[in-house]
Formats: structure tokens, C-alpha cells, sequence
């Protein structure tokens, strides 16, 4: 009897052991279901989706950038808002267009205090760090810690403002960007908090110079221009009228580094390349000959005209520009690297974007600015372990004022009403019963650099309606499905009268919605003109 009663003891023992772990268990894992998820937000400078191999354009490969798709999702239909450096990150600060954050171009001040993700952030308990390129002018606001790049910043001997302190850190750009980064990932923030870092790099913006170890890579390769390298801009006169062209406007030593000894190649940026050359060590210097030269040498030897130039200076460009993402992707590999060997990875929202696309010779460009889809398209790529299943591949129109409203849902934080993004975390994780069916665009910087009209448009699944405007007034409307290469205008061919009138109601709709209008444009030109001293057209 006794030995029965012990048995019987025994396993009441277990039982409410076994109740008990299972219990604490689930304890646990709604702890770790509530508790709040970092964030680390990267974005690059100029970073074409055709130069990641994600998107499967077969121009190099980065296969860190491309973990992100393959652990979490892959947008297809990223855009842009405004495309230029500063009101494209001014638009993903706020969650809002340029006309209602104030920042329409690069010549104007940003307002930092208005509202910002960051700021909201900080408010529900996150520790917030900005680290590198931000191309804001004055100290950004939301950031417990902040060490950004003044303006454009420098590829070499780079200079930072660390928390309103100017410094200056030997080495290469990318990877100073990514020390600083991982340090205070590592140790300047508070560990006991949630974290929300933006970790945003200088390259590939113009003028792509590599690091020292990559100055050789894809010297094999010799690169195909795209079928409208040698476009002929037929009933685009906006399109005609730029000066981003690779033949035509690309500097041989700004942008090429054709930066010849004996001086005989005498172009319009020489010395701003000398003085970039110049921030290098003697021995970053000798390993930049020791490629170059060569190089140099070989060009002036051969005398190359016309087609022949255009198709070489394509080559250099596409050499550089894809060698400086490369050192980009090593950075990216890092800080992956970091948030899994410190437990970090399954509570971590990671994005990676750029502030907008790039031309990589399609229409014969490089620069962006313009509505055309590859300077408007942008890559995008998340990953989220707890709520993004890997392989996801987004179709749906997305835009840079939705990553504000996004991270701010993500962490539980109120969405204020002004912000006019959504948040794509329904998206992503199928639970989005429908979707934005059209996006809307402007830009403004002109009269400026590369001569791009200012004008604003629509696009929808399968279709765009830009109109150019100020010293212009141009119409263009494109069939995506059948010219997604936006070759042929159809505004005025009477088989699209129909989709015409629907794009405009479609275009005056987007209009009402954000809050935009001809008054506004004209209220952006005067203020644009007046700063630059440039009398009304």
C-alpha cells in the first residue's frame, strides 16, 4: 500500500512539474510575443535594384543584401515619392510627400522639428541611433546618438559630425559607416531598451571610387549597354533636354578618374576629383595608381569618338559604380552577422532600401530624378523571423512614406493622421485584404544640375501620366505592360483616349488625396527661384 502511494506521490510530482514548466513556458513566449522589436533600417545612396541579384538582373551579385530577400520578403514595386538624395529621406523621416514636410529639393532647409519616426520611437522606449549618410542639413532630432556624414560626405578620410562634434576617421567610407554602426549596436546603447538603428551608407552615390581591394573586381567583364543606351528621345522632349548623359556629360576624371599625371586631360571637375584624390593615404594612393594609370595610359592611346567613347565610358562607370556596392554588401553581411550571433535576429526588423533608383544606362543615363521607373523604382527588401515568412515576394505599388507608419506599427506606436503612408506590415504578412492602386510622384529641382523638367505624375498597375511643367508644358503617357521601357509616348494616340481621361481623374484623385495642387507648385518655383537667384521663365 505504501509503495503505492509513493508511486502515486511520484507522478502527482511530475504531473504538476509538467504543468507547471508548460505554464512558465507559455509565459515566456507571450513575453517574447509582446516584447517590442528592434529595428535596423539600411539604406544606400543611388542603389539601382538592377545591382542586386535578388532582383535577378545578372549584374553582379550580393548575396548579404539578398539574405535579407531570402529570409523575409522582396518588393517588386518599391517607389520613390521625390527622386533626389535629401526629400526622398526628408519623405521617409515623416511618412510624408515633399509638399507636406517642406522638403521639396536639396536647396531648402529640413525642418527637424516636425515629427519623425525616430522621435515617436524614442517616446515608446526605443534607444534611437542614426549612423552615416542623411544629407539633412542641421543636428537630427529624435537620435540618442547621431555620428552622420556632413552633406555628401567623402568615400576616403571621410567626415563625420559625432552628436554635433566634427571629426574626421582614417580608411574608406563604407566601412568606417559600418564600425561605427556595429560600435554602438556593440556598446553605446542600452541594452535594456529596444533599439532602432539607421545605418545608412554613402555609396554608391557619384563618384563611385572603390576601395583598394576592390579596384580589380569584374575587370573580365565587359558590360552589354541596355537596347536604349542610344535613345533618340522622340516626342519626349523633357527627355532630351537633360544633361545626365554618359556620352555627353559624364566627367572623364570626376566621374571616371581618368586623372592623368601629365594634365592633358583638362575637364570641367578636374580639381573637384584632385581634392577627392587627395583626402587618400600615400598608400591608398599607390594602389589607386597602380590600377588607373594603366588605364589612363591605355585611353589616351586609342583616341576613341562617338559610339565607340559613349560605349567606354558606360564600361568604366558600370565598373566602379558596381565595385563601391560591393563593399556595401560586405557591410550588410556584418551587421546580419552581428544580430544572429548576439541572440538578436528573431526580435529584429531589418529593411534595406536606397533613397531612390539609378540609371545604369538605360536612355543612355546615369543620375535619376526623373518619373521613368528606373530612377522612380527602388529596391526594397525585409526581413522579420517572427511575422515575414521567407521568400516572400511583395507585387503590390509600395512607397518610401510607408516605412515611417511601418515601423511605427510594428512597435506599437500611435500613427499620427498626418502621416499620409501606410504601414506594410499587413502586407507582408498576408493579412492585407486590399491594397493602394496608384502612387503619386513630383520633383522640383529645376532650373538645377542635369537639366530633368520639373514635374509631377501617377502610376498605377499598368500605366503613367506624367506631365512636365515651368518652362514646358508636356504630357506623357506610358503602357507599362507593352513599353516598359518607356520608349513610346501615347498621350496623344487616340487608342488610349479612354485610359487618358481615367489616368488624370486618377491623377487629380491622388492630388485631393496628399493635398497637392498647381498653387502649391507655384508657391515651391518661387521660393526655389528666389534662393537660387534665378529670375521667374
Amino acid at each position: 500500500m505504501r509503495t503505492q502511494i509513493k508511486q502515486i506521490s511520484i507522478l502527482a510530482f511530475f504531473a504538476l512539474a509538467f504543468v507547471a514548466c508548460k505554464e512558465e513556458k507559455k509565459v515566456i513566449e507571450e513575453e517574447v510575443k509582446a516584447k517590442k522589436p528592434n529595428i535596423v533600417f539600411i539604406m544606400s545612396d543611388d542603389h539601382a535594384y538592377q545591382a542586386i541579384s535578388a532582383y535577378g538582373h545578372g549584374l553582379n551579385n550580393t548575396p548579404n543584401i539578398d539574405r535579407i530577400a531570402k529570409e523575409g520578403a522582396i518588393f517588386n514595386r518599391g517607389f520613390v515619392n521625390n527622386s533626389i538624395c535629401a526629400p526622398s529621406r526628408a519623405a521617409m523621416l515623416t511618412g510624408k510627400h515633399s509638399f507636406k514636410n517642406g522638403k521639396v529639393d536639396n536647396v531648402h532647409a529640413f525642418n527637424w522639428d516636425q515629427d519623425n519616426f525616430a522621435k515617436a520611437l524614442q517616446k515608446n522606449g526605443y534607444e534611437t541611433a542614426l549612423v552615416g549618410k542623411i544629407h539633412l542639413d542641421g543636428l537630427p532630432q529624435g537620435f540618442n546618438y547621431s555620428n552622420v556624414l556632413p552633406g555628401q560626405g567623402q568615400y576616403y578620410s571621410p567626415d563625420f559630425i559625432e552628436n554635433g562634434v566634427a571629426k574626421t576617421y582614417p580608411g574608406y567610407i563604407t566601412h568606417v559607416t559600418t564600425d561605427i554602426a556595429l560600435n554602438w549596436l556593440d556598446t553605446k546603447r542600452d541594452k535594456e531598451k529596444p533599439f532602432m538603428l539607421m545605418y545608412h551608407q554613402k555609396a554608391p552615390h557619384r563618384t563611385w571610387m572603390p576601395e583598394e581591394k576592390y579596384l580589380t573586381l569584374m575587370d573580365s567583364v565587359t558590360f552589354d549597354p541596355p537596347a536604349n543606351f542610344f535613345d533618340d528621345y522622340e516626342d519626349r522632349p523633357a527627355a532630351a533636354a537633360q544633361e545626365m548623359s554618359i556620352y555627353k556629360d559624364m566627367d572623364l576624371v570626376y566621374d571616371l578618374k581618368m586623372l592623368d599625371k601629365e594634365e592633358e586631360l583638362k575637364t570641367k571637375y578636374r580639381g573637384m576629383f584632385q581634392r577627392k584624390y587627395d583626402r587618400m593615404t600615400d598608400e591608398q594612393k599607390a594602389a589607386w595608381d597602380a590600377y588607373y594609370d594603366p588605364i589612363i595610359a591605355d585611353f589616351k592611346s586609342k583616341n576613341l569618338k562617338g559610339k565607340d567613347l559613349a560605349v567606354w565610358k558606360y564600361n568604366r562607370y558600370m565598373h566602379d559604380y558596381l565595385r563601391t556596392i560591393q563593399s556595401v554588401d560586405d557591410g550588410v553581411g556584418q551587421v546580419l552577422d552581428y544580430l544572429k550571433e548576439n541572440g538578436l535576429e528573431e526580435n529584429t526588423i531589418v529593411v534595406y532600401t536606397s533613397d531612390q533608383g539609378f540609371y545604369l544606362g538605360e536612355h543612355g543615363w546615369f543620375d535619376k530624378r526623373f518619373m521613368y521607373e528606373e530612377s522612380f523604382r527602388t529596391p526594397i527588401l525585409m526581413k522579420y523571423p517572427k511575422e515575414i515568412k521567407p521568400g516572400t515576394v511583395i507585387d503590390e505599388l509600395v512607397q518610401n512614406i510607408d516605412f515611417a507608419p511601418t515601423f511605427l506599427d510594428y512597435a506599437g506606436a500611435e500613427i499620427d493622421e498626418s502621416i499620409q503612408g501606410e504601414s506594410l506590415r499587413k502586407l507582408v504578412n498576408g493579412e492585407a485584404s486590399e491594397w493602394r492602386d496608384a502612387i503619386y510622384y513630383t520633383f522640383y529641382e529645376y532650373p538645377a544640375e542635369h537639366k530633368v523638367k520639373r514635374h509631377y505624375g501617377v502610376r498605377t498597375d499598368k500605366f503613367k501620366l506624367i506631365h512636365f511643367y515651368y518652362d514646358i508644358d508636356k504630357w506623357e503617357l506610358y503602357d507599362l505592360e507593352k513599353d516598359p521601357t518607356e520608349m513610346h509616348n501615347v498621350y496623344e494616340d487616340p487608342d488610349y483616349a479612354s485610359i487618358k481621361k481615367d489616368m488624370h481623374e486618377q491623377l487629380e484623385k491622388m492630388r485631393t488625396k496628399y493635398g497637392d495642387s498647381d498653387a502649391l507648385n507655384e508657391e515651391n518655383l518661387e521660393k526655389y527661384l528666389s534662393k537660387k537667384g534665378i529670375k521667374k521663365h
